[in-house]
């Protein structure tokens, strides 16, 4: 037992030994690498952004019916998020080389071959494949950027995968309304091509030639792979069928959530104590290391619900297609590139805490959603342009400062196990976030429609006015579900607004003051 830990230790020790980070500056050949792993991460973004926007069209297109069109994304997300829970240690043993251009070059061959699957089954199989590729590319980018960028501008590496979670996402409309509206369906899955191409010739160019560390095999651990693969597969899927199958009323999603709570029961403990785990969740007792992995789980659901409520407030009461709704992503996505290093900055500078830069951002955010819980039926697209513009300071505030609450002070050797705990949960509670929504959304809709019916019940309007014209009962109930509509999304802007203010209050609470990478990080703040 004794010479077994000894090996597993050794190999834990294993990445370090062969790739030190540069503490001086960056050579030419390295930024053409890193610059490749941004591209691949910000392709698996793109992937799968555009097609979840694209959906309506590619099911139209292929003859699929709404409930099986679910699975398309359901599916997809299942494999993406249990991927990254593992993908780090893959990249870690195989190299991150090699693994990061493996995935990459997967996740075009996937993507070329899904507009022209023969059947159903066959087009499942594989948005699942595709699934696992791209979930072993955002993982990389943390574990790069930690192990070789300078501490002076480390946080700008950060900065780089930030944009990964604010920008990408942000294209995704305007992305799937280009080629849905004037190119072709297709290119939703065939987009990552030029990307994919240009993002392996980088890394192949620029990242160091590592040598396999093989040896890892041995102490693969198969009990927490054999558990938390299936844990996090059946959450998912229990979290994105949820909505349509009435959620425990249906013994399916009862079975995918006690099934998938157990098997991660046994997934976290097996962590806790094998030689060589996926997550190590000691690291849970650095103070800004747990914050950071809580507010990152709070700030993904209220991105996702502010990022999603005006267009679907749009395109159910004013019937408006991703086309119309572009304008607002791009409203968001383009000044972010500037918004990001600019931030980032920020951040570098030894005078500014970086709790309350997050705080900040959060006061902004509960600034938009008060202010998008006072929309009216009459608004439209110019309406959201105030809230949208508040999101460009506000999202970089909060995320980089998480970013840097969680890595600043961790060594390169502990860079896997912080990217497998951040990426699982950022992608995790994402899927958190759009089951919140459809189960928040589909009750306030009903709770509305039920009060609305009630009072014009109790007012005698229907019997006073228009019940005997062909058109006045349709007009009547048409009014009601689009002033019920209104309602719940005013609703869901006051629970993103709590969801802030918690994320807030915990600010003064639980980090510690931490400074730039450049400056040597106090103990305390571990």
């Amino acid at each position: 037992m004794g010479t077994h830990m000894n090996t597993a230790n050794s190999l834990l020790d294993a990445p370090v030994k062969h790739a030190q980070p540069a503490h001086t500056a960056l050579s030419r050949r390295l930024a053409v690498g890193l610059i490749g792993m941004l591209l691949a991460s910000l392709l698996a973004i793109l992937n799968e952004q555009v097609t979840a926007f694209a959906m309506t069209d590619i099911q139209g297109a292929l003859s699929i019916g709404h409930d099986d069109g679910t699975w398309l994304t359901t599916l997809f997300e299942a494999a993406n998020v249990s991927t990254m829970v593992f993908a780090p240690w893959f990249g870690i043993t195989f190299t991150l080389k090699r693994f990061t251009i493996g995935a990459v070059l997967a996740t075009m061959l996937v993507g070329l071959l899904c507009p022209v699957a023969p059947n159903l089954p066959a087009l499942y199989a594989l948005r699942v494949l595709q699934g696992i590729a791209g979930g072993c590319l955002p993982p990389m980018l943390i574990i790069v950027a930690l192990r070789y960028l300078p501490p002076k501008i480390k946080l700008y590496g950060l900065a780089g995968y930030a944009m990964t979670a604010t920008f990408g996402p942000a294209l995704g409309t305007p992305l799937a309304a280009l080629w849905t509206e004037y190119v072709s369906w297709k290119m939703a899955f065939w987009q990552i091509v030029p990307l994919g191409v240009a993002s392996c010739i980088a890394i192949h160019q620029g990242l160091p030639d590592d040598p396999l560390k093989l040896e890892r095999i041995r102490a693969f651990n198969w009990t927490g792979f054999l558990t938390g693969a299936p844990a996090v597969a059946m959450l998912v899927i229990g979290l994105l069928q949820g909505d349509r199958l009435d959620w425990l009323n249906s013994d399916f999603i009862r079975v995918m959530f006690i099934g998938g709570s157990a098997l991660l029961a046994v997934f976290l403990v097996n962590e806790w104590f094998h030689p060589l785990p996926f997550f190590k969740l000691q690291l849970l007792s650095r103070r800004n290391f747990a914050h950071g992995l809580t507010t990152l789980a709070g700030a993904v659901i209220l991105l996702v619900g502010v990022a999603a409520i005006p267009g679907q407030h749009l395109a159910r009461i004013h019937a408006y297609r991703p086309l119309q709704t572009a304008p607002l992503s791009l409203l968001v996505a383009l000044p972010l590139l500037v918004a990001l290093p600019s931030t980032a900055a920020l951040l570098n500078l030894k005078r500014v805490d970086s709790r309350w830069v997050m705080a900040a951002g959060l006061t902004l955010m509960i600034a938009t959603c008060l202010m998008g819980s006072l929309m009216t039926s009459e608004w439209i697209r110019d309406n959201f342009y105030l809230l949208q513009s508040l999101q460009i300071v506000a999202q970089p505030m909060v995320i980089l400062a998480i970013l840097m609450g969680v890595t600043t002070g961790l060594p390169p050797a502990e860079g896997p196990f912080a990217s497998a705990m951040f990426n699982s949960l950022k992608t995790f509670s994402a899927a958190v976030a759009t089951a919140l929504i459809e189960a928040l959304g589909t009750a306030r809709e009903h709770f509305h429609s039920n009060m609305l019916v009630d009072q014009l019940g109790n007012r005698a309007l229907v019997t006073s006015q228009g019940i005997d014209t062909v058109h006045g009962l349709p007009e009547l109930a048409h009014r009601v579900h689009e002033q019920a509509l209104v309602l719940m999304s005013a609703d869901l802007y006051r629970v993103m607004a709590c969801v802030a203010l918690a994320l807030l209050l915990l600010v003064p609470v639980l980090p510690v003051r931490i400074f730039p990478p450049w400056i040597a990080t106090p103990p305390s703040s571990h």
